[in-house]
């Protein structure tokens, strides 16, 4: 008799459905027999079904068992098919009677039949439900991971006996309640450093402002201790909470690559990702024999943070260059192409030499001006070209620093971002764009337009600053994040000093 359950695999972050078709015969070599290129993890389900259909009080067939797992052309990997392939193998063997033709099973099995936790759940429930189907059996631990997801109900298993007994109308499994927003989600906010606990460097947390309100590139230079790392650590907590698609995008992300806690089913707050100086450009940007996600990926929607900027190999820095323009991580493959969302708010941080007092007014640099040269020049022209704020943090004086009144704090900057940020979403309703940072050129010409006063200023800019076209763009979109910050309808003329006053003067393309 032949059985067909309904299954999934993930590509990248979306799941593709996978149809399990079982077919035990009396005939032919006795064993299991799995086709569809599966690869090592599906092939050894082979022994942990047996042992926990045995051990559910099932019997294991001892004929020929063939299994197909469809489309044939697609590999498949990991444990997510023991539970259809164990539902398969009774409904096929005629242990079992069951209408599960709307339904989508995944799970990986212990050799008791107890569901474990399994990577990409949310991605393989969402495209069960775009395909029109009505139910999905998950294991339990993973059910509030797949509640996220509208239009399908969610079963949450915590063994195979349980859902045997469920098909067989013996005792019926509660479904579980979809979240339908993200305060559904108790979470609880990490520590972040806030602004008030910063001493001095006023015009950095102004540049860090206009960064976090426009979801613009950002890099800091200046000697040790200046505070750049702290700086660039305080930026999580000025960020707009996200949007429930937000975080159901990054969820999706985490969820796949495996780093999505049973116990935290929704990522609800930005990411902040601080990879090392040492990490491979497959870790950066996602790769691997079975493509994964990298580090810009899992900051997707929130902040890349490379400290020590110069440190990173040239060929781990020069794979950012298309994912920054892009928005998106495209790795091409013989088998095909994947994409990886990597919409980030890229933060840099570097000391303008090796020893790393190159300008310092305190103390004396002991580099000569061809090792500072050629240490700037680990940082090529068009990744500077495509970060929008440029600064440089000096040392903190010890009037700044031994000052006890508190600043500014955190939760007064992220207001007035908050409200820059619905500014954008007002303006971008129709589009898919979030940010300023997101426009392209034709968005630049509808909505940043310029006085004859700020033309000229432009105009005269553009020479004198040698300003590349991509450059001359990310002017106007960080003058228009200024002016959002100032609730201001039109781009004038100070907001676009502003924001050429954050270019570089050496590193211009």
């Amino acid at each position: 008799m032949l059985a067909k359950v309904f299954s999934c695999a993930v590509v990248g972050v979306d799941g593709v459905l996978v149809e399990v078709e079982v077919d035990v015969g009396a005939s032919g070599k006795p064993g299991v027999f799995l086709v569809g290129l599966p690869d090592a993890a599906v092939q050894e389900s082979r022994e942990r079904v047996r042992t926990a259909i045995r051990n559910s009080g099932g019997r294991f067939p001892s004929g020929h068992v063939t299994v197909n797992l469809a489309p044939a052309d697609l590999k498949k990997a990991g444990p997510a098919y023991d539970l259809p392939i164990a539902i398969g193998i009774l409904i096929s063997s005629q242990q079992l009677v069951a209408d599960i033709d709307d339904s989508l099973l995944v799970g990986e099995m212990s050799l008791d039949g107890t569901l474990r936790h399994t990577p990409g759940i949310i991605s393989m429930v969402a495209v069960a439900a775009e395909k029109g189907m009505k139910r999905a059996f998950v294991p339990a631990i993973d059910a509030p991971e797949a509640a996220l997801v509208q239009g399908i109900t969610i079963y949450p298993v915590r063994n195979m006996s349980q859902l045997v007994h469920h098909l067989h109308g013996q005792v019926a499994i509660q479904p579980v309640e979809t979240v339908t927003s993200i305060s559904d989600v108790a979470t609880t906010a990490p520590n972040v450093v806030d602004f008030a606990d910063i001493r001095g460097q006023e015009h950095v947390k102004r540049g860090i402002e206009v960064a976090a309100a426009g979801s613009h590139n950002l890099i800091m230079s200046g000697p040790p201790g200046a505070g750049k790392t702290l700086l660039a650590r305080s930026m999580p907590s000025i960020l707009p909470a996200m949007t429930l698609d937000e975080a159901l995008e990054v969820t999706r992300i985490f969820s796949v690559k495996g780093l999505l806690p049973p116990e935290r089913p929704l990522v609800t707050t930005r990411p902040f990702r601080s990879p090392h100086h040492t990490t491979s450009h497959a870790g950066l940007v996602g790769g691997g024999t079975w493509p994964q996600p990298g580090e810009i990926s899992l900051a997707h929607r929130g902040v890349l943070f490379l400290d020590e900027l110069p440190e990173f190999s040239s060929q781990t820095l020069e794979v950012l260059r298309q994912p920054l323009e892009d928005k998106q991580v495209t790795l091409a493959r013989a088998s095909g192409t994947i994409t990886f969302p990597a919409n980030v708010s890229l933060v840099a941080a570097m000391n303008p030499c090796p020893c790393g007092y190159y300008g310092d007014r305190s103390r004396p640099c002991s580099c000569s001006s061809s090792v500072v040269t050629r240490y700037q020049k680990r940082i090529s022209g068009p990744l500077l070209d495509r970060i929008d704020i440029h600064l440089d943090v000096p040392r903190v004086d010890y009037e700044q620093l031994a000052d006890r009144r508190a600043g500014e704090s955190s939760a007064c900057v992220r207001d007035r971002v908050e409200q820059a940020r619905a500014v954008q979403a007002s303006r971008y309703t129709d589009s898919r764009f979030r940010t300023n940072a997101d426009m392209g050129p034709g968005e630049v010409q509808e909505f940043v337009r310029l006085d004859s006063e700020s033309e000229r200023m432009m105009q005269v800019a553009v020479r004198q600053l040698a300003l590349s076209a991509r450059a001359y763009h990310r002017v106007l979109k960080l003058s228009r994040t200024i002016a959002d910050l100032a609730s201001a309808p039109d781009v004038l003329s100070h907001h676009l000093a502003e924001a050429l006053q954050y270019r570089p003067r050496s590193y211009e393309v």
